[in-house]
């Protein structure tokens, strides 16, 4: 889904899948679960394909399905993504974004139906492995995450400020409906 810039047909470290092998020079533990996290991730996001489409979902949606114990469930997976993420040294801001992806999607996710539908879409764990194979790939390109990280702070703040303002005309309007 993300497939790092650094992934040439020729490359031996390439994948059948396209990705580059960034497990190389990995401790042999971490490499094992990344390899297990790529596995989870495709089964969670990309395993079934929607008969007579192209598009492919997994079981991460169907399981979410399940009042409660779904998004358990899919709270428990993203905290083991989160733990191999941290297992394999990418700095914090990669690691900020692969909790921001996967807060999302708990989030969204949460929403009976509506938010199985964005799990579909979604695809989170995905993503958090794309954005692990792309740190390992190319360590240089830590900037990128840091002015990630510092947009979503300005984005933060400005729907903190407009929920304020809101919160403000609320109490404004509810004070003068009482007197």
């Amino acid at each position: 889904m993300f497939p790092p810039s650094a992934a040439t047909a020729g490359d031996p470290d390439t994948q059948s899948d396209g990705a580059v092998d960034t497990t190389a020079d990995l401790d042999p533990a971490v490499a094992a679960d990344l390899r297990r996290l790529r596995d989870l991730s495709r089964l969670l996001d990309d395993s079934i394909r929607v008969p007579g489409t192209s598009w492919r979902v997994g079981l991460d949606p169907v399981i979410g399905l399940l009042p409660v114990v779904g998004d358990a469930v899919g709270a428990a997976l993203a905290a083991y993504v989160l733990s191999v993420a941290v297992r394999t040294g990418v700095p914090r801001a990669t690691l900020a974004r692969v909790a921001f992806v996967l807060w999302i999607d708990a989030t969204v996710g949460a929403i009976p139906v509506g938010g199985d539908l964005f799990d579909a879409y979604w695809k989170a764990n995905q993503r958090a492995v794309g954005l692990l194979d792309a740190r390992l790939a190319d360590p240089a390109s830590a900037a990128a995450d840091r002015r990630y990280l510092w947009r979503v702070a300005l984005g933060a703040v400005v729907l903190g400020a407009a929920a304020l303002g809101i919160l403000a005309v609320l109490g404004w309007w509810a004070v003068g409906m009482v007197t």
